[in-house]
């Protein structure tokens, strides 16, 4: 067997479809201060891998390529949403917030002191996918959980 071309990774790695890869690597680039390690254009310009690091993790980012799966698209476009969120941990999470929604993503909700510890917020970048941001802090505040369940809507049980 040749020699690999790059170590093994042991971890999952996310690979996120969006529509505007190069966009999009640009964007986590300035908003996230991520660093773009890789960008393998397809002939008519679409992005087939791109990889990019927040300090240190990896995420692939690809543009939605519909052709090679059945005709359906699996970009948040595609499919009116997304199921995951990223999350990062960060030093300055207000700060953090800023720089992101001063490069176009849009704030869902905080910054602010959660009940679990931390100072958390929620993003949506231009492309459809959620990004969560926090500052971990001090640990959870079994007061704040509490007050937090008792306007908690009822779920139905399944």
């Amino acid at each position: 067997m040749a020699e690999a071309h790059r170590p093994m990774r042991t971890e999952v790695v996310p690979e996120i479809c969006v529509d505007g890869a190069a966009a999009a690597l640009d964007f986590y680039t300035e908003a996230f201060g991520a660093e773009e390690l890789f960008r393998h254009e397809a002939p008519d310009g679409r992005i087939i891998h791109g990889e990019t690091s927040f300090d240190g993790f990896v995420v692939f980012v690809v543009d939605d390529f519909p052709e090679f799966n059945d005709g359906k698209g699996s970009s948040p476009t595609a499919i009116g949403g997304t199921s995951i969120c990223l999350h990062r941990d960060v030093v300055d999470v207000d700060a953090a917030v800023d720089r992101a929604v001063a490069a176009g993503a849009t704030l869902l909700m905080g910054p602010e002191d959660m009940f679990w510890g931390d100072r958390y917020a929620r993003l949506s970048d231009p492309f459809g996918h959620q990004w969560s941001l926090a500052t971990p802090g001090s640990g959870p505040d079994p007061e704040a959980e509490a007050a937090m369940m008792d306007g908690f809507p009822e779920g139905e049980d399944k």
